[in-house]
């Protein structure tokens, strides 16, 4: 026996022919069984490539949108400063209008007031003419009925004087 397992003739075993019938058994049903794991593992492979594919677009959408919005932002930004600048602008030219407004104003309403002054200072003098030519007029009536002749109407005549300031107060 130890002869025959030394010469090498493998057809003249059993295992030989167990070995050949599950090579080609393989080869017959590994064709059947291996093109459709193939072709799940082909589609597997493809579903992932298109995922990746998906993913690598929407990660420049992405950046795209990202560097848009940054965009966005710095022209809103910008858009604020400017205006923010003519709002300022717009307070300091309605700031020195509203100055000129009020100076112009009082300006008015002083010359008005100083035109009033003079009214009424004209008035006054006006009034102080017509009480001073009243006062006048009745001490001249009566030095005229009375006469000059006799001496207490010089002190009489200094009396009527004397007492013009107090008329005029009572007549203004």
């Amino acid at each position: 026996m130890e002869y025959q397992a030394l010469s090498f003739t493998p057809w003249t075993h059993g295992a030989f022919w167990v070995f050949v019938a599950v090579a080609i058994f393989a080869l017959l049903a590994g064709r059947k069984i291996i093109a459709p794991i193939a072709a799940m593992l082909d589609a597997r492979a493809q579903s992932v490539r298109d995922a990746l594919e998906e993913a690598a677009r929407l990660k420049q959408e992405a950046q795209a949108m990202l560097a848009d919005a940054k965009a966005r932002q710095a022209q809103a930004a910008e858009d604020a400063k400017q205006i923010l600048a003519s709002a300022h602008a717009e307070a300091a030219r309605m700031a020195a209008e509203l100055e000129a407004d009020a100076k112009a104003t009082a300006a008015r309403r002083e010359r008005l007031a100083m035109e009033r002054i003079a009214a009424a200072e004209a008035a006054a003098v006006k009034d102080v003419r017509a009480a001073a030519i009243d006062i006048a007029t009745a001490a001249s009536a009566q030095i005229l009925r009375e006469g000059f002749a006799t001496p207490t109407e010089a002190d009489r005549i200094d009396q009527a004087i004397a007492g013009i300031p107090t008329a005029l107060r009572r007549a203004g």
